[in-house]
Protein backbone atom coordinates (compact mmCIF):
# COMPACT_ATOMS: atom_id res chain seq x y z
CA UNK A 1 0.00 0.00 0.00
CA UNK A 2 1.64 3.24 -1.18
CA UNK A 3 1.81 6.58 0.60
CA UNK A 4 -0.84 8.16 -1.63
CA UNK A 5 -3.19 5.26 -0.97
CA UNK A 6 -2.66 5.64 2.78
CA UNK A 7 -3.47 9.34 2.54
CA UNK A 8 -6.59 8.53 0.54
CA UNK A 9 -7.78 5.93 3.07
CA UNK A 10 -7.02 8.05 6.13
CA UNK A 11 -8.54 11.12 4.51
CA UNK A 12 -11.70 9.15 3.75
CA UNK A 13 -11.89 7.85 7.33
CA UNK A 14 -11.38 11.30 8.85
CA UNK A 15 -13.89 12.89 6.49
CA UNK A 16 -16.50 10.23 7.28
CA UNK A 17 -15.96 10.63 11.03
CA UNK A 18 -15.99 14.41 10.81
CA UNK A 19 -19.21 14.67 8.80
CA UNK A 20 -21.10 11.95 10.62
CA UNK A 21 -19.96 12.63 14.19
CA UNK A 22 -23.46 13.68 15.29
CA UNK A 23 -24.87 10.35 14.08
CA UNK A 24 -21.98 8.24 15.35
CA UNK A 25 -22.48 9.55 18.88
CA UNK A 26 -25.98 8.07 18.83
CA UNK A 27 -24.67 4.58 18.08
CA UNK A 28 -24.28 2.31 21.14
CA UNK A 29 -20.74 1.29 20.06
CA UNK A 30 -17.27 2.64 20.72
CA UNK A 31 -15.31 4.52 18.07
CA UNK A 32 -12.60 1.81 18.25
CA UNK A 33 -15.02 -0.74 16.80
CA UNK A 34 -15.67 1.58 13.85
CA UNK A 35 -11.92 1.98 13.27
CA UNK A 36 -11.54 -1.80 13.29
CA UNK A 37 -14.26 -2.12 10.64
CA UNK A 38 -12.49 0.50 8.51
CA UNK A 39 -9.35 -1.61 8.75
CA UNK A 40 -11.18 -4.73 7.66
CA UNK A 41 -12.60 -2.77 4.71
CA UNK A 42 -9.16 -1.79 3.38
CA UNK A 43 -7.57 -5.22 4.03
CA UNK A 44 -7.69 -8.42 1.95
CA UNK A 45 -11.28 -9.06 3.05
CA UNK A 46 -12.38 -5.74 1.54
CA UNK A 47 -10.63 -3.44 -0.93
CA UNK A 48 -7.36 -5.40 -0.65
CA UNK A 49 -5.26 -2.25 -0.25
CA UNK A 50 -3.14 -3.89 2.48
CA UNK A 51 -1.19 -7.13 2.11
CA UNK A 52 1.57 -6.95 4.77
CA UNK A 53 1.62 -9.08 7.91
CA UNK A 54 2.74 -8.08 11.40
CA UNK A 55 6.26 -9.47 10.93
CA UNK A 56 7.04 -7.04 8.10
CA UNK A 57 5.85 -3.90 9.88
CA UNK A 58 6.72 -4.69 13.50
CA UNK A 59 9.93 -2.54 13.60
CA UNK A 60 8.12 0.75 12.97
CA UNK A 61 4.77 -0.35 14.42
CA UNK A 62 6.44 -0.95 17.81
CA UNK A 63 7.57 2.70 17.96
CA UNK A 64 4.21 4.02 16.78
CA UNK A 65 2.33 1.99 19.41
CA UNK A 66 4.90 3.00 22.04
CA UNK A 67 4.45 6.71 21.28
CA UNK A 68 0.67 6.33 21.49
CA UNK A 69 0.93 4.60 24.85
CA UNK A 70 3.29 7.22 26.27
CA UNK A 71 0.92 10.05 25.33
CA UNK A 72 -2.11 8.19 26.67
CA UNK A 73 -0.39 7.28 29.95
CA UNK A 74 0.75 10.86 30.54
CA UNK A 75 -2.69 12.32 29.82
CA UNK A 76 -4.33 9.61 31.94
CA UNK A 77 -2.09 10.50 34.87
CA UNK A 78 -2.86 14.19 34.39
CA UNK A 79 -6.58 13.51 34.93
CA UNK A 80 -6.02 11.79 38.29
CA UNK A 81 -6.23 14.58 40.87
CA UNK A 82 -7.06 12.70 44.05
CA UNK A 83 -4.40 12.31 46.74
CA UNK A 84 -2.47 9.05 46.58
CA UNK A 85 -3.81 8.32 50.07
CA UNK A 86 -7.42 8.69 48.96
CA UNK A 87 -9.64 5.57 49.18
CA UNK A 88 -10.40 5.85 45.44
CA UNK A 89 -6.86 4.57 44.79
CA UNK A 90 -7.45 1.33 46.71
CA UNK A 91 -8.93 -0.56 43.77
CA UNK A 92 -6.02 0.62 41.58
CA UNK A 93 -3.38 -0.97 43.81
CA UNK A 94 -5.36 -4.21 43.96
CA UNK A 95 -5.91 -4.31 40.19
CA UNK A 96 -2.31 -3.48 39.25
CA UNK A 97 -0.97 -5.96 41.82
CA UNK A 98 -2.74 -9.22 42.69
CA UNK A 99 -5.36 -9.06 39.92
CA UNK A 100 -2.73 -8.49 37.22
CA UNK A 101 -0.52 -11.30 38.55
CA UNK A 102 -3.55 -13.59 38.68
CA UNK A 103 -4.45 -12.72 35.07
CA UNK A 104 -0.90 -13.53 33.92
CA UNK A 105 -0.78 -16.85 35.80
CA UNK A 106 -4.32 -17.84 34.84
CA UNK A 107 -3.85 -16.74 31.23
CA UNK A 108 -0.67 -18.79 30.94
CA UNK A 109 -2.49 -21.83 32.35
CA UNK A 110 -5.35 -21.35 29.86
CA UNK A 111 -2.94 -21.04 26.92
CA UNK A 112 -0.98 -24.10 28.05
CA UNK A 113 -3.78 -26.50 28.96
CA UNK A 114 -6.49 -25.23 26.61
CA UNK A 115 -4.40 -24.53 23.50
CA UNK A 116 -1.41 -26.79 24.11
CA UNK A 117 1.26 -24.08 24.03
CA UNK A 118 4.54 -24.70 25.83
CA UNK A 119 4.99 -22.76 29.07
CA UNK A 120 7.34 -20.12 27.65
CA UNK A 121 5.00 -19.20 24.80
CA UNK A 122 1.95 -19.46 27.06
CA UNK A 123 3.51 -17.02 29.55
CA UNK A 124 4.43 -14.64 26.73
CA UNK A 125 0.87 -14.60 25.35
CA UNK A 126 -0.59 -14.15 28.84
CA UNK A 127 1.79 -11.31 29.74
CA UNK A 128 1.09 -9.52 26.45
CA UNK A 129 -2.67 -9.81 26.96
CA UNK A 130 -2.72 -9.00 30.68
CA UNK A 131 -2.71 -5.15 30.73
CA UNK A 132 -5.92 -3.18 30.52
CA UNK A 133 -5.37 -0.70 27.71
CA UNK A 134 -5.04 3.03 28.55
CA UNK A 135 -5.90 4.12 25.00
CA UNK A 136 -8.99 2.12 24.07
CA UNK A 137 -10.37 2.05 27.63
CA UNK A 138 -10.70 5.84 27.72
CA UNK A 139 -14.50 5.57 27.54
CA UNK A 140 -14.63 3.86 30.95
CA UNK A 141 -11.91 5.92 32.65
CA UNK A 142 -12.13 9.24 34.49
CA UNK A 143 -13.67 11.97 32.33
CA UNK A 144 -11.74 14.87 33.88
CA UNK A 145 -9.74 15.83 36.94
CA UNK A 146 -12.89 16.44 39.02
CA UNK A 147 -14.19 12.88 38.43
CA UNK A 148 -13.72 10.82 41.60
CA UNK A 149 -15.98 7.86 40.76
CA UNK A 150 -14.35 4.80 42.33
CA UNK A 151 -15.05 2.55 39.32
CA UNK A 152 -13.59 4.95 36.78
CA UNK A 153 -10.67 5.78 39.05
CA UNK A 154 -9.81 2.13 39.54
CA UNK A 155 -9.81 1.48 35.79
CA UNK A 156 -7.75 4.61 35.06
CA UNK A 157 -5.13 3.76 37.64
CA UNK A 158 -4.99 0.14 36.51
CA UNK A 159 -4.52 1.15 32.87
CA UNK A 160 -1.76 3.56 33.89
CA UNK A 161 0.19 1.12 36.03
CA UNK A 162 -0.19 -2.31 34.53
CA UNK A 163 1.55 -1.65 31.21
CA UNK A 164 4.73 -1.13 33.18
CA UNK A 165 4.07 -3.85 35.75
CA UNK A 166 3.49 -6.45 33.01
CA UNK A 167 6.82 -5.71 31.30
CA UNK A 168 8.93 -7.89 33.67
CA UNK A 169 6.77 -10.89 32.85
CA UNK A 170 7.34 -10.40 29.12
CA UNK A 171 11.06 -10.50 29.98
CA UNK A 172 10.51 -13.64 32.08
CA UNK A 173 8.75 -15.31 29.15
CA UNK A 174 11.80 -14.62 26.96
CA UNK A 175 14.00 -16.25 29.58
CA UNK A 176 11.81 -19.36 29.36
CA UNK A 177 11.76 -19.34 25.56
CA UNK A 178 15.54 -18.94 25.33
CA UNK A 179 16.23 -21.91 27.62
CA UNK A 180 17.01 -25.22 25.89
CA UNK A 181 15.15 -28.35 27.00
CA UNK A 182 16.23 -29.25 30.49
CA UNK A 183 17.54 -25.73 31.14
CA UNK A 184 15.53 -25.15 34.29
CA UNK A 185 18.61 -24.87 36.58
CA UNK A 186 20.03 -22.05 34.43
CA UNK A 187 16.66 -20.32 34.48
CA UNK A 188 16.50 -20.55 38.28
CA UNK A 189 19.93 -18.93 38.50
CA UNK A 190 18.64 -15.94 36.53
CA UNK A 191 15.51 -15.59 38.66
CA UNK A 192 17.07 -13.47 41.48
CA UNK A 193 18.62 -11.12 38.90
CA UNK A 194 15.25 -10.73 37.16
CA UNK A 195 13.39 -10.20 40.42
CA UNK A 196 15.87 -7.63 41.73
CA UNK A 197 16.36 -5.55 38.58
CA UNK A 198 13.15 -5.94 36.57
CA UNK A 199 10.72 -5.88 39.49
CA UNK A 200 12.13 -4.52 42.76
CA UNK A 201 14.21 -1.78 41.12
CA UNK A 202 12.62 -0.98 37.74
CA UNK A 203 9.06 -0.41 38.99
CA UNK A 204 9.76 2.08 41.82
CA UNK A 205 12.55 3.74 39.82
CA UNK A 206 10.16 4.45 36.95
CA UNK A 207 7.42 5.79 39.22
CA UNK A 208 9.70 8.03 41.29
CA UNK A 209 11.59 9.41 38.29
CA UNK A 210 8.40 10.35 36.47
CA UNK A 211 6.64 11.82 39.49
CA UNK A 212 9.59 13.98 40.55
CA UNK A 213 10.07 15.29 37.02
CA UNK A 214 6.36 16.01 36.55
CA UNK A 215 5.98 17.74 39.90
CA UNK A 216 9.22 19.75 39.70
CA UNK A 217 8.78 20.89 36.10
CA UNK A 218 5.10 21.62 36.76
CA UNK A 219 5.84 23.91 39.70
CA UNK A 220 8.55 25.69 37.70
CA UNK A 221 6.36 26.10 34.59
CA UNK A 222 3.39 27.47 36.55
CA UNK A 223 5.68 29.90 38.41
CA UNK A 224 7.25 31.19 35.19
CA UNK A 225 3.90 31.49 33.39
CA UNK A 226 2.48 33.47 36.32
CA UNK A 227 5.53 35.68 36.70
CA UNK A 228 5.78 36.62 33.04
CA UNK A 229 2.03 36.33 32.25
CA UNK A 230 2.96 33.95 29.43
CA UNK A 231 -0.10 33.07 27.35
CA UNK A 232 1.60 30.96 24.68
CA UNK A 233 -0.31 27.77 23.87
CA UNK A 234 2.57 26.13 22.02
CA UNK A 235 4.80 26.50 25.08
CA UNK A 236 2.43 24.28 27.08
CA UNK A 237 2.34 21.73 24.24
CA UNK A 238 6.16 21.70 24.25
CA UNK A 239 6.04 21.20 28.02
CA UNK A 240 3.90 18.08 27.63
CA UNK A 241 6.15 16.58 24.95
CA UNK A 242 9.26 17.43 26.97
CA UNK A 243 7.91 15.75 30.10
CA UNK A 244 6.93 12.62 28.18
CA UNK A 245 10.35 12.39 26.54
CA UNK A 246 12.45 13.24 29.60
CA UNK A 247 10.54 11.03 32.02
CA UNK A 248 10.72 8.07 29.64
CA UNK A 249 14.41 8.45 28.81
CA UNK A 250 15.32 9.33 32.40
CA UNK A 251 13.62 6.24 33.80
CA UNK A 252 15.04 3.93 31.13
CA UNK A 253 18.57 5.26 31.69
CA UNK A 254 18.22 4.44 35.40
CA UNK A 255 16.94 0.94 34.65
CA UNK A 256 13.29 1.82 35.36
CA UNK A 257 10.19 1.25 33.26
CA UNK A 258 9.49 4.25 31.02
CA UNK A 259 5.75 3.58 30.79
CA UNK A 260 5.40 3.93 34.54
CA UNK A 261 7.48 7.10 34.44
CA UNK A 262 5.20 8.77 31.89
CA UNK A 263 2.09 7.91 33.89
CA UNK A 264 3.71 9.16 37.09
CA UNK A 265 4.86 12.35 35.32
CA UNK A 266 1.24 13.15 34.50
CA UNK A 267 0.28 12.58 38.15
CA UNK A 268 3.21 14.72 39.30
CA UNK A 269 2.21 17.58 37.01
CA UNK A 270 -1.38 17.37 38.29
CA UNK A 271 -0.16 17.44 41.89
CA UNK A 272 1.87 20.54 41.04
CA UNK A 273 -1.43 22.17 40.05
CA UNK A 274 -3.02 21.00 43.31
CA UNK A 275 -0.10 22.42 45.30
CA UNK A 276 -0.57 25.76 43.50
CA UNK A 277 -4.31 26.28 44.01
CA UNK A 278 -5.20 23.87 46.85
CA UNK A 279 -6.77 20.41 46.79
CA UNK A 280 -10.16 21.66 47.99
CA UNK A 281 -10.50 23.91 44.95
CA UNK A 282 -11.97 22.77 41.64
CA UNK A 283 -9.35 21.83 39.02
CA UNK A 284 -7.63 24.90 37.62
CA UNK A 285 -8.79 24.22 34.06
CA UNK A 286 -12.41 23.95 35.21
CA UNK A 287 -12.12 27.29 37.00
CA UNK A 288 -10.61 28.90 33.92
CA UNK A 289 -13.46 27.69 31.72
CA UNK A 290 -16.15 28.61 34.24
CA UNK A 291 -14.77 32.13 34.63
CA UNK A 292 -14.69 32.67 30.83
CA UNK A 293 -11.17 34.04 31.05
CA UNK A 294 -10.51 33.50 27.38
CA UNK A 295 -10.80 36.79 25.48
CA UNK A 296 -11.89 37.07 21.86
CA UNK A 297 -9.24 39.69 21.06
CA UNK A 298 -6.35 37.44 22.02
CA UNK A 299 -4.70 34.65 20.09
CA UNK A 300 -6.46 31.30 20.08
CA UNK A 301 -6.03 29.55 23.40
CA UNK A 302 -4.66 32.62 25.20
CA UNK A 303 -5.49 33.30 28.83
CA UNK A 304 -6.22 36.69 30.39
CA UNK A 305 -4.28 37.02 33.66
CA UNK A 306 -6.00 40.15 34.99
CA UNK A 307 -4.72 42.82 37.36
CA UNK A 308 -4.71 40.77 40.57
CA UNK A 309 -1.24 39.21 40.72
CA UNK A 310 -2.29 36.91 43.56
CA UNK A 311 -4.54 35.09 41.06
CA UNK A 312 -1.84 34.70 38.42
CA UNK A 313 -0.57 31.26 39.61
CA UNK A 314 -4.12 29.89 39.49
CA UNK A 315 -4.67 31.29 35.98
CA UNK A 316 -1.28 29.98 34.83
CA UNK A 317 -2.10 26.51 36.18
CA UNK A 318 -5.43 26.58 34.33
CA UNK A 319 -3.72 27.55 31.09
CA UNK A 320 -1.15 24.78 31.38
CA UNK A 321 -3.74 22.09 32.13
CA UNK A 322 -6.24 23.19 29.46
CA UNK A 323 -3.67 23.33 26.68
CA UNK A 324 -1.97 20.04 27.54
CA UNK A 325 -5.23 18.13 27.89
CA UNK A 326 -6.66 19.39 24.58
CA UNK A 327 -3.38 18.75 22.75
CA UNK A 328 -2.98 15.26 24.24
CA UNK A 329 -6.57 14.21 23.57
CA UNK A 330 -6.33 15.14 19.89
CA UNK A 331 -3.00 13.38 19.41
CA UNK A 332 -4.14 10.28 21.31
CA UNK A 333 -7.37 9.91 19.31
CA UNK A 334 -5.57 10.38 15.98
CA UNK A 335 -2.93 7.75 16.75
CA UNK A 336 -5.54 5.33 18.11
CA UNK A 337 -7.51 5.64 14.88
CA UNK A 338 -4.42 4.77 12.84
CA UNK A 339 -3.38 1.81 14.98
CA UNK A 340 -6.79 0.17 15.28
CA UNK A 341 -7.32 0.61 11.52
CA UNK A 342 -3.99 -1.17 11.00
CA UNK A 343 -5.13 -3.95 13.33
CA UNK A 344 -8.27 -4.45 11.26
CA UNK A 345 -6.22 -4.63 8.06
CA UNK A 346 -3.89 -7.24 9.62
CA UNK A 347 -6.66 -9.57 10.77
CA UNK A 348 -7.06 -11.38 7.45
CA UNK A 349 -3.46 -12.66 7.76
CA UNK A 350 -3.56 -13.39 11.48
CA UNK A 351 -7.04 -14.50 12.52
CA UNK A 352 -6.93 -17.63 14.69
CA UNK A 353 -10.15 -19.30 15.87
CA UNK A 354 -8.35 -20.62 18.94
CA UNK A 355 -8.42 -17.04 20.23
CA UNK A 356 -12.18 -17.33 20.79
CA UNK A 357 -12.06 -19.73 23.77
CA UNK A 358 -8.97 -17.94 25.10
CA UNK A 359 -10.71 -14.55 24.94
CA UNK A 360 -13.89 -15.86 26.54
CA UNK A 361 -11.85 -17.50 29.29
CA UNK A 362 -9.96 -14.26 29.98
CA UNK A 363 -12.88 -11.82 29.70
CA UNK A 364 -15.79 -13.84 31.04
CA UNK A 365 -14.21 -16.13 33.64
CA UNK A 366 -10.69 -15.27 34.75
CA UNK A 367 -10.75 -11.48 35.17
CA UNK A 368 -14.29 -11.25 36.66
CA UNK A 369 -13.45 -13.99 39.17
CA UNK A 370 -10.15 -12.39 40.16
CA UNK A 371 -11.71 -8.94 40.54
CA UNK A 372 -14.54 -10.35 42.65
CA UNK A 373 -12.11 -12.26 44.89
CA UNK A 374 -9.24 -9.78 45.18
CA UNK A 375 -10.83 -6.31 45.03
CA UNK A 376 -12.21 -5.68 48.50
CA UNK A 377 -15.76 -4.64 49.33
CA UNK A 378 -14.33 -1.58 51.07
CA UNK A 379 -12.87 -0.41 47.74
CA UNK A 380 -15.91 -0.97 45.53
CA UNK A 381 -19.58 -1.93 45.84
CA UNK A 382 -20.68 -5.29 44.35
CA UNK A 383 -22.19 -3.63 41.24
CA UNK A 384 -18.94 -1.77 40.61
CA UNK A 385 -16.86 -4.91 41.01
CA UNK A 386 -18.94 -6.77 38.41
CA UNK A 387 -18.44 -3.93 35.93
CA UNK A 388 -14.75 -3.70 36.79
CA UNK A 389 -14.41 -7.40 36.08
CA UNK A 390 -15.89 -6.99 32.60
CA UNK A 391 -14.04 -3.80 31.58
CA UNK A 392 -10.63 -5.44 31.07
CA UNK A 393 -10.19 -3.95 27.60
CA UNK A 394 -7.15 -5.07 25.57
CA UNK A 395 -5.71 -2.89 22.83
CA UNK A 396 -2.67 -0.78 21.94
CA UNK A 397 -0.61 -1.95 24.92
CA UNK A 398 -0.86 -5.56 23.77
CA UNK A 399 -0.03 -4.49 20.22
CA UNK A 400 3.15 -2.79 21.46
CA UNK A 401 4.22 -5.79 23.55
CA UNK A 402 3.67 -8.10 20.59
CA UNK A 403 5.80 -5.96 18.26
CA UNK A 404 8.46 -5.67 20.96
CA UNK A 405 8.52 -9.45 21.32
CA UNK A 406 8.74 -9.98 17.55
CA UNK A 407 11.63 -7.55 17.24
CA UNK A 408 13.47 -9.08 20.21
CA UNK A 409 13.00 -12.59 18.85
CA UNK A 410 14.75 -11.75 15.60
CA UNK A 411 12.59 -14.18 13.60
CA UNK A 412 8.89 -13.19 13.50
CA UNK A 413 8.02 -16.70 12.27
CA UNK A 414 9.15 -18.14 15.62
CA UNK A 415 6.31 -16.27 17.34
CA UNK A 416 3.69 -16.75 14.63
CA UNK A 417 1.26 -18.48 17.00
CA UNK A 418 1.62 -15.69 19.56
CA UNK A 419 1.02 -13.06 16.86
CA UNK A 420 -2.15 -14.71 15.64
CA UNK A 421 -3.56 -15.24 19.14
CA UNK A 422 -2.76 -11.74 20.40
CA UNK A 423 -4.13 -9.88 17.38
CA UNK A 424 -7.26 -12.02 17.35
CA UNK A 425 -7.92 -11.59 21.10
CA UNK A 426 -7.41 -7.81 20.87
CA UNK A 427 -9.86 -7.66 17.95
CA UNK A 428 -12.39 -9.70 19.96
CA UNK A 429 -11.93 -7.35 22.92
CA UNK A 430 -12.62 -4.33 20.72
CA UNK A 431 -15.79 -6.01 19.44
CA UNK A 432 -17.13 -7.34 22.76
CA UNK A 433 -16.24 -4.32 24.88
CA UNK A 434 -17.03 -1.86 22.09
CA UNK A 435 -20.59 -3.19 21.87
CA UNK A 436 -21.19 -3.41 25.62
CA UNK A 437 -19.27 -0.57 27.30
CA UNK A 438 -21.55 2.34 26.45
CA UNK A 439 -24.88 0.67 27.38
CA UNK A 440 -23.41 -0.70 30.62
CA UNK A 441 -21.93 2.67 31.57
CA UNK A 442 -25.19 4.49 30.88
CA UNK A 443 -27.03 2.01 33.10
CA UNK A 444 -24.38 2.38 35.81
CA UNK A 445 -24.54 6.18 35.74
CA UNK A 446 -28.33 6.13 35.98
CA UNK A 447 -28.04 3.87 39.03
CA UNK A 448 -25.45 6.20 40.58
CA UNK A 449 -27.70 9.23 40.03
CA UNK A 450 -30.61 7.36 41.58
CA UNK A 451 -28.52 6.53 44.66
CA UNK A 452 -27.42 10.16 45.06
CA UNK A 453 -31.00 11.42 44.73
CA UNK A 454 -32.16 9.03 47.49
CA UNK A 455 -29.39 10.29 49.75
Amino acid sequence: MGFNQWLLVLGGILLTLGLSSAYLRLLPVSSSLLYLLFGLAIGPLGLDLWQADIGRISPWLEHLAEATLLISLFIGGLRMRQSLRSPVWTATWQLAGPVLLGCIAGGAALAHYLLGLDWGLALLVAAILSPTDPVLASLVQVDDASDDDALRYGLSGEAGLNDGVAFPFVSAAFLLLSEPPGGAPALLRQLPHWLLLDVCWAIPAGLLTGYCLGYGVGRLAIHLRARHTDTSVSANDFLAMALIALSYVGAESLGGWGFLACFAAGIGLRHAEVATIGKREDPAEAQAEAAHVREAGQAHGAIAFGADRAEHPKVAAGAVMLDILSFGDLLERSLALLLVTLLGALLAHHWDWRALPLALGLFCLLRPALVWLLVTRRALAPRQRWLLGWFGIRGIGSLFYLCHALNQAGSPQALGTASDLVLSVVALSICLHGLSAQPLLERYERAQLSCRSRE
